[in-house]
């Protein structure tokens, strides 16, 4: 216990001392330390707990403050002697983004600029020289909160099962996502504007370099992310700049076609629908909002001289004025990011790999499709409104809010979810799509919908708790366990399926089926219900209609 008190004394990212080393080599059990890993830039010195391995709190690339903010990620100076690995680095600059963590629960600091920073957990069981999978998880938040120390998405019980789980920290808000005419010419050679996506691509540089010090497998990584992070799991799919660095991906309510998260054009000769603003005139705006004129070096020096908190949030609301707001989102840079992932996979540019990716049953995380009255609900699906009023309301007496929230899930990830599945089917790739149902029972009173955005991620990560006044139920664990495994056996071989579990089959786009994760704790593969629903969906999607909604 000498030695947890001593770690527990010392600063995140300290420089353990060779005295304290010497007290290591006494502890036994859960208090002993892991072997010193050596990674590129140094040594690092993480806890052992309950069995697992964790090194929190590694920094993959420079802080991005200062003259580094709105650059590419660069090179971490390397330390000498040990740096203490037992505590989250600082979540990216954000306003606070879901509920408070409870004390005692190791949350990371206050938000900073100071970010970039990796978490590795493994079992310590694993002997040396293995070479276990690698999952490495990207959270999501809408580009605007989240982060890799979420008590949700610890990595332990993954390592449990014989993981190496790696979680990542990236740049968010205009931190992640900004243009000016300035930066543009600054650094002509350096890659612009999605600062978010070059340090999702740089954390993965730094897992094919280092994590075999930690027992993983360079040549088995898996990608996988929630929302946002589903998001960057497609784009990452369709860049050019990250092949090569994971071999198979799982995108998690991730969506896939062209939408408010997708990329939105540099400059202004390059709007459409989607996007009538150019991230260059919404960082010129920007500017000029913080009493910043101009478009020269000058002009970028004084938006780097910008405090954190007024880059974050902007200048102060002032009574009775409505200021523009305009959501932060992937850039079409022309290099990182080339196309969306809806062009690359019509096109059939994304790589051939294995891929699994679905949605929950309630997954609307948006309102793009508003009505008001139910013809103008059917109105919006153009040409085939008799088509959308047959699939969404075949007896005349459904629930217009239903309707629209249905809708909604549909638009925004049922049916893209498909798209791309049916996609890399047709380029060969092994892929299994799948819609999560199952809630939890003490939820299922406030969640009589089915599953919502996010639902399933508790779950996968078998980090389920139960809720005061309630226990879990055994058919709650039995899921997750389940969920968890599917998830693991993905990351080993490629393929979903293992000894004891329901078949999972391959999706096939000419065979009408959907694995579903059932409401009542089964799961299995079924005619997909909302086929017409997705359907006439995507009639109105590819016939340019998408843009209306």
């Amino acid at each position: 216990m000498i030695v947890r008190r001593l770690m527990k004394s010392c600063q995140p990212g300290a420089v353990i001392g060779a005295a304290l080393l010497g007290l290591a080599a006494m502890g036994s059990g859960n208090d002993a330390l892991p072997p010193v890993v050596r990674v590129d830039s140094g040594q690092l010195q993480g806890v052992v707990e309950d069995g697992i391995v964790s090194y929190k709190g590694i920094p993959f690339a420079a802080a991005p403050m200062g003259d580094l903010r709105w650059r590419p990620p660069q090179p971490v100076a390397p330390w000498t002697g040990v740096r203490q690995a037992a505590e989250f680095g600082a979540n990216c600059m954000q306003g606070r983004f879901g509920p408070p963590q409870a004390a005692g629960t190791n949350a990371a600091p206050a938000p900073s600029e100071n970010c970039l920073f990796v978490n590795v957990w493994r079992p310590a069981s694993a002997p040396a020289g293995a070479r276990l999978p690698v999952m490495v998880w990207i959270h999501g938040g809408g580009f605007m909160g989240g982060s890799g120390s979420s008590p949700n998405t610890s990595g332990a019980q993954f390592a449990r099962l014989g993981v190496v789980l790696v979680s990542i920290n990236y740049r968010l808000g205009r931190f992640g996502f900004f243009a000016f005419p300035a930066l543009s010419r600054e650094r002509p050679e350096e890659t612009k504007g999605n600062y978010a996506y070059m340090d999702q691509i740089a954390a993965l540089q730094w897992v094919k370099r280092n994590i075999a010090a930690f027992g993983g497998d360079p040549g088995n990584v898996t990608i996988f992310g929630f929302s946002a992070g589903g998001v960057s799991v497609h784009s990452l799919l369709a860049s050019p700049m990250a092949r090569g660095l994971f071999h198979k991906a799982i995108a998690e309510s991730g969506g896939s076609r062209d939408s408010v998260l997708t990329a939105r054009p540099m400059r202004e000769d390059g709007v459409d629908p989607n996007y009538p603003v150019s991230a260059e005139t919404i960082g010129i705006e920007f500017a000029r909002s913080m009493g910043i004129e101009g478009t020269d070096q000058a002009a970028l020096a004084k938006l780097r001289a910008l405090s954190s908190e007024e880059v974050l949030r902007g200048v102060p609301a002032q009574p009775g004025v409505r200021a523009p707001s305009y959501e932060t989102t992937p850039i079409l840079d022309g290099k990182l990011v080339t196309e969306t992932a809806e062009t690359a996979y019509k096109a059939r540019r994304q790589p051939r790999l294995p891929l699994m990716l679905g949605s929950n049953a309630a997954d609307s995380a948006g309102n793009r499709i508003r009505a008001t009255t139910k013809e103008q609900f059917f109105a919006r699906f153009g040409q085939w409104s008799a088509q959308a009023k047959a699939a969404y309301d075949p007896g005349g007496t459904g629930d217009l809010p239903t309707m629209v929230t249905r809708a909604n899930d549909d638009f925004g990830q049922a049916e893209p979810a498909r798209f791309a599945a049916s996609a890399f089917a047709a380029k060969g790739s092994p892929v299994y799509r799948y819609r999560f149902s199952y809630v939890a029972s003490a939820m299922r009173e406030q969640m009589r919908m089915g599953t919502p955005h996010g639902g399933e991620i508790a779950f996968v990560f078998g980090t389920l708790t139960a809720r005061p006044g309630s226990t879990l139920s055994p058919e709650d664990q039995a899921v997750s366990r389940m969920a968890q495994s599917y998830w693991v056996n993905f990351a080993r071989t490629g393929d979903p399926n293992g000894a004891g579990l329901p078949a999972w089959p391959r999706h096939d786009p000419s065979v009408d089926l959907i694995f579903d994760f059932h409401p009542d704790g089964t799961a299995g593969a079924i005619p997909d219900v909302r086929k017409a629903r997705l359907d006439v969906m995507q009639l109105a999607t590819e016939s340019g209609k998408r843009a209306d909604f």
